[in-house]
C-alpha cells in the first residue's frame, strides 16, 4: 500500500432521460466538474492528472469534456470499461495519488445515451461479450428480449432454482429503490410505487418487470482525490473522506463454467470485496450505507451475498426482513440506485462515490442515513470488471 488517499470534492448532474434536455456531454461534464471543484474549494489548476470515463463517443471525448473546466496541459486518460467505467476512472485517480504520481487528481465520468435498450454498436468485429453470451446460450438459450436483462434475469432464475427466491422478493428491491429515490433531487425518476405496481409492470424477461430495470440516462459525475499533504497544505481537513480500501477485479475462469450468477460477476464482486475488507480492517458487519450496482433487481440480490451483507442464498430473506433499508441492518442504495436514479454508464460509479461522500459527511438531506460512518461502493461492468471501495470521514486531527 502507498500513501493514503482522500476524496475532497464531489459533484454530479441530475440524471435525465436521453433526449429530454437540450444539452451535450461537455455541458454535463462542466456542471459535474465545476460542482466538484466548488465542493473541494480548490482551483482547476491544482489538478495534476485526470481520468475521464465514457462508453459512447469519439476517442478524445474525455479531453473535450475536461476542457470545459480549462486547459492546463496535464495528462488526461480516456477510460472505457462498460458499466464500471466511472469507478475505473476513480480507481485510476486513486492510484495516481497512492503511487505518489500526483497530489491532486480528478476522476470524471459522463454519458450521452440513445433511447431504448443497449445494443451492439459494431457488427464487423468480435463482440466483447461473446464468451458471456456463449455461456448463456448454452445454459439457457437466447430469447426475444434485450440481451442485458436476459443475462441478469437468467441469473435471477438460477437464484430462484437454487435457493427458492421468489419474484416478489426481487420486486421488493425495485419497490425499495423507487421509494428511496423520492428524496433524491439528482434522480431520473422520483415516483413511488406499490409492490403490486412493481410486479404488474410489463415483463421484460424472467422475474424482471420494467420497474426492476435501470433506464438509459444522460448525466455526469466527478470526484477530486488528494493526498494528506495536499489536504493539510490547503486546509481541507474538514472536507476529506478517506478511501479505506479499493479493489478492482476482472473475470475469473468461474465466469465461464456454466453458472449464470457467476457469469454476471458474483465471483468478481466477492474477490474485490474481500480485498477491500482486508485493506480497511472492516467487514460487511461494520458498513452503514451501500451504493451497489442494481442494474436489475436480480443483481442487487446477488450482490448482497457477494459483498457478504448476508449469507449466500439468503438474499430473499434479507429483503423480506427489511434489513437493506432505513431502520434495518444497512441502507442499500439510498440514492434510488441505478433502477430509479438512472444509469449513464460512464457516470454511475462517480455518482455512487458522490452519494456516499455526502452520506458520511452528513450532507445527504432527506436521504441521510443516521449515524453513517462506514460506506461501501460496488460498481460492475459485464465483460467484465467489478470495483469495490470503502469510505469513512477522515480523522486528520
Amino acid at each position: 500500500m502507498g500513501r493514503k488517499v482522500f476524496v475532497v470534492g464531489v459533484g454530479m448532474t441530475k440524471f435525465e432521460k436521453p433526449g429530454s434536455k437540450e444539452w451535450d456531454y461537455p455541458d454535463m461534464a462542466r456542471e459535474a466538474g465545476t460542482r466538484a471543484l466548488e465542493d473541494a474549494g480548490i482551483a482547476f489548476d491544482q489538478i495534476e492528472q485526470a481520468a475521464v470515463g465514457y462508453c459512447y463517443g469519439d476517442s478524445t471525448a474525455g479531453e473535450r469534456a475536461f476542457y470545459e473546466l480549462g486547459h492546463s496541459g496535464i495528462p488526461i486518460y480516456n477510460v472505457n470499461n462498460n458499466c464500471s467505467t466511472g469507478s475505473t476512472a476513480l480507481f485510476m485517480a486513486k492510484q495516481f495519488i497512492e503511487g505518489d504520481l500526483a497530489d491532486c487528481a480528478m476522476a470524471m465520468g459522463f454519458e450521452k445515451m440513445e433511447k431504448g435498450s443497449l445494443g451492439i454498436k459494431y457488427t464487423d468485429r468480435t463482440v466483447a461479450l461473446d464468451k458471456h453470451f456463449e455461456v448463456m446460450v448454452k445454459e439457457r438459450g437466447f430469447a426475444k428480449a434485450p440481451p442485458a436483462p436476459q443475462m441478469f434475469g437468467n441469473a435471477g432464475i438460477e437464484h430462484m432454482e437454487k435457493y427458492g427466491t421468489t419474484a416478489e422478493q426481487f420486486a421488493k428491491i425495485g419497490w425499495k429503490n423507487h421509494k428511496h429515490s423520492v428524496n433524491n433531487p439528482y434522480s431520473q425518476f422520483r415516483d413511488e410505487y406499490t409492490l403490486e405496481q412493481i410486479l404488474e409492470s410489463p415483463t421484460v424477461y424472467g422475474p424482471l418487470t420494467k420497474l426492476q430495470c435501470c433506464p438509459t440516462s444522460d448525466g455526469a459525475g466527478a470526484a477530486i482525490l488528494a493526498s494528506e499533504d495536499f489536504i493539510r497544505k490547503h486546509g481541507l481537513e474538514a472536507k476529506a473522506v478517506e478511501i479505506l480500501g479499493m479493489a478492482m477485479t476482472t473475470d475469473f475462469p468461474s465466469s465461464f463454467e456454466g453458472s449464470m450468477i457467476k457469469m454476471v460477476g458474483s465471483d468478481m464482486t466477492k474477490a474485490a470485496a474481500a480485498k477491500v475488507y482486508e485493506q480497511s480492517g472492516y467487514g460487511p458487519e461494520n458498513v452503514d450505507v451501500v451504493e451497489l450496482h442494481d442494474c436489475f433487481s436480480c443483481n442487487e440480490m446477488i450482490t448482497y451475498e457477494g459483498l457478504g451483507l448476508c449469507p449466500e442464498g439468503k438474499g430473499g430473506e434479507f429483503v423480506d426482513s427489511g434489513a437493506q433499508t432505513y431502520g434495518g441492518q444497512v441502507v442499500v442504495n439510498p440514492s434510488g440506485g441505478l433502477i430509479s436514479k438512472g444509469h449513464p454508464l460512464g457516470a454511475t460509479g462517480l455518482a455512487q462515490c458522490a452519494e456516499l461522500n455526502w452520506q458520511v459527511r452528513g450532507e445527504a438531506d432527506a436521504r441521510q442515513v443516521e449515524g453513517a460512518k462506514i460506506a461501501l461502493q460496488h460498481n460492475l461492468g459485464l465483460g467484465g470488471a467489478a470495483v469495490v471501495a470503502m469510505y469513512a470521514k477522515a480523522d486528520l486531527g
